[in-house]
């Protein structure tokens, strides 16, 4: 019995710009349909057209992938270094005449297509040189075309799309190599899958007619064609294509906006494939469960609201480490200051209570304000409202009961359920006031667990600020 080839996936964006979170969510699958069978995921840049290329957009993609944690095999492949090897193959399929040189000029294509179109045929431009005579070949620039063929069906069998057929008549004679001897980009891709030995194309489906295209290159270099699996676009929550209008469009954008990148991996699996009813997984889920089957046909809706839940659930799941290791890149993209070894040491104290309900980075750092900040905390707006004269007065009055406080929550609890009790007082009453002179904020963990991550002498200290502050 043949031994199983093994799986080669692979994402070739373009860097002619930001990394777009669909090409994130493609280069996901590629990954996870890889990783998962134990095989090979590979990148290649696809920087053909040095007009619009720039390093740093390489450099943002780079950074995208390595964000989302999608790690692949090998150096990044520059297209435009193989620019030698696109050649030599043209040259072989016009040895074998399965391409031809065409010496049409751009404006005799241009009155073709012209007249074409007046006439209700077909635009694709049917050259008189297809099978001229070499003898009669002019000292003049040309290009390289496939030689495709004109009558029956080209099929491509889709494990997402299913069988899709086309009339050999819609198909044109590609060019493969400008006049300048340049490749075009849809004869690159195929000689860099097969040189690189991918086994699956993973695309999106607005790829599905270049698949046609793209495999009469196969045929004519009798190689194998890949399984293909063209995968619906994402839309806006308004059903079209999704695009700055609805929002973030960038990868690095997600990030500086605070998700973490194991909730984002989460969601864009989600996004046109599904295990079940499974909303939140691990990645260790992900890599078992994903299969080109589970593929949806339909286009995904982004939707930020589910986006955010589940980055809320992967924050509530983090090791407490992970969580400081993954914001501290978050501070650098958004220009904040870098943590103080002081900083990191009382983050991870206190990340036990500050992950629960965060849904962003963001809302996490806001909610550890009290651990990141330093005396004396100044009150916002809204905490300075918890601290009138009669809170104040209340503060200065709880301070002897917490002195005396066995400094564990219970006896904690215990010390403020006491004097509430005995001022018939509200929890409340007590613990607004508490949370501003700890804080100087509204948006607190539990005034029991601040007190326990910053110690006894630290709140003590808090408390007589925010109570001094009312003699003034």
């Amino acid at each position: 019995m043949a031994e199983a080839k093994q799986v080669v996936t692979r994402i070739a964006p373009s860097p002619t710009g930001f990394m777009h979170i669909g090409t994130a969510r493609t280069a996901l699958f590629n990954w996870l349909y890889a990783r998962g069978r134990g095989g090979k995921f590979l990148m290649r840049i696809e920087d053909t057209d040095r007009e619009r290329s720039t390093p740093e957009a390489t450099e943002a993609i780079l950074r995208g992938m390595q964000w989302l944690g999608l790690d692949w095999d090998g150096d990044a492949v520059s297209q435009f270094e193989r620019v030698a090897r696109h050649t030599e193959v043209a040259q072989q399929l016009l040895a074998s005449g399965g391409a031809y040189k065409c010496f049409s000029s751009p404006e005799e294509i241009t009155a073709f297509r012209e007249a074409a179109r007046a006439e209700g045929r077909s635009t694709n431009y049917l050259s008189p040189w297809r099978d001229a005579d070499p003898a009669t070949f002019p000292d003049a620039p040309f290009v390289v075309r496939i030689r495709a063929p004109r009558d029956g069906e080209t099929v491509i069998e889709d494990e997402v799309q299913g069988r899709v057929t086309w009339k050999n008549t819609d198909l044109d004679d590609m060019i493969l190599l400008r006049s300048d001897g340049t490749p075009t980009y849809m004869f690159a891709v195929v000689v860099d899958d097969m040189d690189m030995g991918v086994t699956h194309v993973i695309r999106g489906d607005d790829h599905l007619a270049n698949a046609a295209r793209q495999s009469l290159v196969y045929k004519a270099m009798g190689w194998p064609l890949p399984v293909y699996a063209h995968i619906p676009l994402i839309l806006g929550p308004d059903g079209k294509k999704l695009s700055k209008r609805h929002g973030a469009t960038g990868v690095e954008e997600y990030q500086a906006m605070g998700y973490p990148a194991a909730g984002m991996r989460n969601y864009l699996a989600r996004l046109g494939w599904s295990h079940g009813d499974d909303e939140f997984f691990t990645d260790a889920q992900a890599l078992e469960w994903f299969d080109l089957s589970g593929i949806n046909k339909a286009a995904a809706r982004f939707d930020f609201k589910k986006l955010e839940n589940l980055c809320g659930q992967h924050i509530a799941a983090a090791e407490d480490s992970d969580l400081v290791a993954e914001i501290e890149p978050f501070l650098a993209v958004t220009g904040a200051d870098p943590l103080t070894d002081f900083q990191r040491d009382g983050l991870s104290r206190a990340m036990y209570c500050l992950k629960e309900r965060a849904k962003t980075f963001g809302e996490l750092i806001e909610k550890a304000y009290f651990i990141l900040g330093s005396r004396p905390f100044v009150p916002d707006e809204k905490a300075e409202k918890s601290l009138d004269p009669v809170s104040r007065g209340i503060l200065r009055e709880l301070t002897p009961h917490l002195q005396n406080a066995s400094w564990s929550r219970d006896g904690l609890e215990e010390a403020v359920a006491g004097y509430a009790e005995a001022n018939e007082l509200k929890l409340g009453k007590i613990a607004q006031p508490l949370r501003a002179a700890l804080a100087g904020r509204t948006v607190t963990p539990s005034v029991f667990d601040m007190m326990l991550v910053i110690g006894r002498e630290e709140t003590l200290g808090r408390i007589r600020d925010a109570a001094e502050q009312a003699e003034v």
